[in-house]
């Protein structure tokens, strides 16, 4: 069988994988890992990072770390830990005894470091920030060599040690990597791999006062833990000639390889956690688990599912070009997946009286309902009817336009489930706002008795007047309207639309927290809380993509 036909199918991370497995490379070992830092909660372009290096791992059934690079005291903490960990068990991975932070190997990276000082291939550098940055040139120029470069081994052993044992201040010195000021790649002009942060360490406490750079920690962890695989976004292409060089310039028993597919970037969010930071911070969002928010939480929270999650970064795919994927294609992977598990019930958001005239005064009926009207196996439930009901404030129009085919003067509609009814007069009050509607309806015409020989065009759903429960409502829309928002694009006023008096049919009386509902002919919805036997229900997608129309009446 040829190469072509063996990897045939596969995408060029598990084609890469198949080979170095065949090759005996790393003795035919798998190991890969999710490398997190620690400094905020996780977004929906960290779910196909996850997945991709969780699911990977599963497949070949090899380990997969779950390794905080916890390398920045100053903006890392137990809070961002704690989420991550529940993140990952809740898309559904598993890194069972494979969890590892950076500071695990501080002592063993701070030996590195030093092999790299004797080898006279890192000295200590003692300009300021400002001036290594100006000496470091640019695309079109090259760096500038440090003043310090050429200081000998001893000297720089003496002052790195000096800088572990807090004789410094911070900035004072830093350790740089001793490669080529004139490399094209700007990642290899010497960068700084070591520097002085006079902070207490979440997990190591004062232990240590010098910390390792990202590209310098993330290389050795990677080969220290024995990950085979570093599987990374696009961002990190021009890091790997740097990532390589550590391997090829220290005494270390895994050589990791480097691979890069493209982010997972959704139209109208951001996903930088710096940025998705200062809206917690501003107090523009409740949080980082707002369901507007584009972060796992926020997403959970909001009720997504993880399977639909998951099912999303499967169609995203891996590739190496970046590509922003259009959000009805999140959506409808959600609403998918919510339609086949979802039962159904009626929820009256802006709710109209109607009074049936006609049906006998302190009587009601019990009507039955499916609860899915593809599943028979997920039952029915029961509906009180009676003489007082409620309808959608939108479900009638007093000067009908010609496609209006729901209640209007005169005309018949069906109430979903149990009659046809016929709007006989209307009521308003003094401003001349519409504030009842009395209605006859035809007791012959009771579905799902019978054939009724009369039929109407359209059905709407209803709620029991003198037994429906009252709760509140909230309707997410995504935080920005911009496609392609940056910082400063504003933030959409309708992000978050809340309904106090919304009244829901009296089924969910029994409804747990985190069960999800479809609302007919108004959403997908999960129930967030219940306070003071108050249900508040989360829209987690709308029944049809909304998205996709306003693209279409755009062009």
């Amino acid at each position: 069988m040829s190469k072509k036909d063996k990897y045939r199918g596969k995408d060029f991370i598990r084609q890469m994988i198949h080979h170095d497995i065949d090759q005996g490379v790393n003795d035919g070992r798998l190991a890969t890992r999710f490398p997190p830092e620690p400094n905020g909660y996780l977004h929906i372009g960290h779910a196909l990072s996850i997945y991709i290096n969780f699911g990977i791992a599963e497949e070949f059934d090899a380990p997969c770390y779950l390794r905080f690079d916890d390398t920045n005291p100053a903006k890392e903490s137990d809070e961002y830990v704690n989420s991550i960990m529940e993140d990952v068990k809740w898309l559904g991975f598993d890194w069972g005894n494979n969890l590892a932070h950076a500071s695990d190997y501080f002592e063993s990276i701070h030996e590195f470091a030093i092999e790299l000082i004797e080898k006279d291939l890192a000295f200590v550098d003692s300009q300021t920030s400002e001036e290594i940055r100006n000496t470091r040139g640019t695309l079109n120029s090259p760096g500038i060599e440090s003043p310090y470069r050429n200081r000998s081994v001893s000297e720089n052993l003496g002052l790195f040690n000096r800088m572990k044992n807090g004789e410094f201040e911070n900035g004072e010195h830093v350790l740089r990597a001793k490669i080529d000021m004139s490399s094209p790649n700007i990642n290899l002009r010497d960068p700084v791999i070591y520097r002085i942060l006079n902070l207490e360490h979440q997990r190591t406490g004062k232990t240590w006062c010098i910390y390792p750079m990202y590209d310098f920690a993330h290389t050795l962890s990677d080969a220290i833990e024995g990950t085979t695989h570093s599987l990374c976004t696009l961002e990190f292409e021009d890091h790997r000639p740097l990532y390589e060089w550590f391997l090829d310039n220290l005494n270390l028993s895994t050589r990791p390889r480097q691979i890069e597919f493209s982010r997972l970037n959704v139209e109208h969010t951001i996903t930088s956690k710096r940025k998705l930071g200062e809206l917690v911070d501003s107090g523009d969002v409740s949080g980082w688990d707002d369901p507007r928010m584009p972060t796992i939480s926020g997403l959970r929270k909001r009720g997504y599912p993880a399977s639909a999650l998951r099912e999303f970064c499967k169609r995203v795919g891996i590739t190496k070009k970046d590509k922003s994927i259009e959000m009805s294609l999140l959506e409808s992977t959600v609403r998918e997946e919510l339609d086949a598990t979802c039962n159904r019930v009626m929820a009256i958001m802006n709710p109209l009286k109607v009074t049936i005239k006609n049906y006998p005064d302190g009587e009601s009926e019990t009507l039955e309902a499916s609860n899915h009207p593809k599943k028979k196996e997920m039952g029915i439930r029961e509906m009180s009817f009676g003489k007082n009901i409620l309808i959608e404030k939108d479900d009638f129009m007093e000067s009908p336009e010609e496609d209006f085919y729901r209640l209007s003067p005169g005309a018949e509609v069906r109430l979903r489930y149990a009659y046809i009814i016929k709007c006989e007069e209307i009521i308003k009050d003094e401003d001349g706002e519409i504030i009842e509607l009395i209605c006859s309806y035809d007791p012959d015409t009771k579905s799902g008795v019978g054939k009724s020989k009369k039929k109407v065009k359209s059905a709407i759903h209803w709620v029991s007047a003198d037994h429906s429960i009252t709760g509140k409502v909230r309707l997410f829309e995504t935080l920005y309207s911009d496609p392609s928002p940056d910082s400063d694009s504003p933030l959409n006023p309708n992000s978050k639309i809340e309904i106090d008096e919304a009244q829901f049919e009296q089924s969910l009386s029994n409804a747990k927290i985190g069960s999800r509902f479809q609302f007919e002919r108004s959403g997908y919805f999960i129930l967030d809380e219940i306070e003071d036997e108050k249900l508040s229900f989360n829209r987690i997608v709308t029944l049809k993509d909304t998205w996709a129309k306003i693209q279409k009446k755009k062009k």
